[in-house]
């Protein structure tokens, strides 16, 4: 529940320091003196939007600070233990803290540790239910109107369940989407490497036969040329008897021996030419034989054209070089050899969802049944709550149609809350025929009909007894008193009726210091009480009637 409320600096108020304690409590105060204004501050600190015009006049920043106490079993405790964001010292203590600076800029924090204003509202939604005077249209909504039923039937548990099958489910589902387009990617593949691997077996490329090819090649394309300077070599080095390489050196060898007949010291040259002539020989032997061996087929080197082209043009294909196509070839096969065939495995996961698919039409029969019967309930109980709010002739009513073929993660059903508001009339969805004051009691019987299954610990109501007087205040005042004992009840009243039903009471004024308009909120005593709901009653003059009908009003409640 809400325990403290810290303002400062906030639009009217300078400073402001409000204690709250379980039951109900009522705020009062003259028109405009700014009742709301707690609450305002209040939803500030549950992320609502920030606003410069927030801040009090020539002050630099505002802030405002609730503390809560939660139990452990209230989503508040577990969302702070999810998030690492509990007081250690105090786990059952949350405080949040929201400060808007001069420039615009905020922070808000969480047990004293800096949170995202989205955290604020994720937290905030665990703490306080604000119903205002336009809180009643959520009723015309289908999904707040099954939230109503849920928590009327107490299908929290059932609802958990229901959730985590239906998304259970919905990953299966989402694994036999994926695994069959894996399938149909891998089965496009699967052809595309036949029909590749279809093209290198029948090019059969042997390895290193494109290094070959390119080297025959080479010496076909050039075996004109190879006869020429073959020929030629050979006249160099033997054939001309007068200036070739072999005459030349035959006679200056023969010089040499006779040189080393006179000087011993010419042995070691006459060793060297004789070497070289010995390689002359051999050298002109050699080009004999290779000029000799020269081929000249133009239909062989065509042939080799041939298939270096249809090489070159697969080694395109597949942006590599002609020399890596051997290679190629046998990634190719590996990579066909593991691809996998998935029609087995594809079988089993659609059987896995099927079972998933019924465990969650199960789950969610089970949870429309509950809601059947308890809308049964509900209908009847809130049919006499509003017929106890100057609604007598009116009749509620609860339709749930369901389509196993239309699953959410909150069930099968449709929910629509009907009434037949005066005798004569039909039975209409409330979105057609409810007016706003009509809305407004049907929205505060629900509240005090699903307060005590609801986890929200704290209710506040600011000013939803618009247009209701009399008798009719008396009856939502005490509905509001009995709400209180479920659950903890704020709630901002200009009626006298309702206001003496508090359990604890708060009066707003405004005065002025300083030349400044000031608001502040004050606990009320009992005496002091008297006198407020007296000047409620009575108007700016409180006149001996009015306190003594004050006096009677709080008596008939002690």
């Amino acid at each position: 529940m809400l325990q403290q409320l810290r303002i400062n600096n906030f639009v009217l108020v300078h400073r402001l320091n409000i204690e709250f304690s379980q039951g109900m409590t009522v705020i009062t105060g003259e028109t405009g003196a700014g009742k709301s204004i707690a609450i305002d501050a209040l939803n500030l600190c549950l992320g609502q939007r920030a606003d410069i015009s927030m801040l009090r006049e020539e002050k630099e920043r505002t802030e405002v600070c609730a503390t809560f106490q939660i139990e452990k079993y209230n989503s508040a405790y577990q969302w702070l233990e999810q998030r690492e964001l509990q007081d250690q010292d105090n786990p059952e203590n949350c405080i949040l803290r929201r400060v808007i600076n001069s420039d615009g800029r905020s922070k808000a924090f969480i047990n004293g540790i800096p949170v995202s204003v989205t955290q604020l509202k994720e937290i905030g939604q665990y703490l306080i239910q604000i119903n205002g005077q336009h809180t009643s249209q959520l009723l015309l909504k289908n999904d707040y109107q099954l939230k109503l039923l849920d928590d009327f039937c107490e299908n929290h548990l059932i609802l958990k369940k229901m959730h985590k099958d239906y998304y259970a489910w919905v990953k299966l589902k989402q694994q036999v989407a994926n695994f069959q387009k894996k399938c149909a990617e891998n089965e496009a593949k699967k052809q595309l490497l036949q029909y590749q691997i279809e093209e290198l077996d029948l090019f059969d490329l042997k390895e290193g036969e494109f290094n070959e090819l390119e080297s025959e090649y080479h010496r076909l394309s050039n075996s004109e040329e190879l006869i020429e300077l073959s020929q030629s070599t050979l006249r160099l080095l033997s054939e001309d008897e007068n200036v070739s390489i072999f005459s030349l050196l035959h006679k200056t060898n023969q010089d040499v021996d006779k040189l080393c007949e006179l000087d011993p010291k010419y042995v070691e040259v006459q060793s060297m030419l004789q070497e070289a002539l010995i390689q002359i020989q051999e050298a002109t032997s050699e080009i004999q034989s290779l000029s000799s061996n020269i081929e000249q087929n133009s239909g062989l080197l065509f042939e080799i054209e041939q298939r270096m082209s249809q090489a070159l043009q697969l080694a395109r294909k597949h942006h590599i070089k002609a020399s890596e196509l051997v290679e190629l070839h046998r990634t190719l096969k590996s990579e066909l050899e593991r691809l996998i065939d998935f029609s087995e495995s594809e079988d089993i996961l659609i059987e896995q969802e099927q079972q998933t698919y019924h465990l969650m039409l199960e789950t969610a029969q089970i949870l429309s049944d509950r809601r059947q019967q308890g809308a049964k309930r509900l209908s009847s109980a809130v049919s006499k709550s509003i017929k106890k709010l100057s609604m007598e002739n009116a009749e509620f009513s609860i339709i749930l149609e369901s389509e196993q073929n239309k699953v959410t993660s909150s069930g099968i059903d449709n929910i629509t809350f009907m009434l037949k508001a005066n005798l004569g009339q039909l039975n209409q969805p409330l979105v057609k025929v409810a007016s706003g004051g009509e809305l407004s009691r049907i929205a505060l019987a629900l509240q005090s009909l699903t307060a005590d299954k609801s986890s929200i610990p704290t209710l506040i109501f600011d000013e939803i007894d618009v247009g209701i007087s009399g008798a009719t205040a008396s009856v939502v005042g005490n509905l509001l008193r009995k709400l209180g004992k479920k659950c903890q009840v704020i709630c901002v009243t200009h009626l006298p009726q309702v206001a003496c039903c508090g359990e604890h009471h708060f009066i707003v004024e405004k005065y002025t210091e300083n030349e400044k308009t000031t608001t502040k909120m004050t606990a009320l005593s009992q005496e002091r009480r008297v006198d407020a709901l007296a000047k409620l009653l009575g108007g700016s003059k409180i006149t001996d009637t009015a306190i003594a009908n004050a006096q009677e009003m709080l008596s008939q409640l002690a």
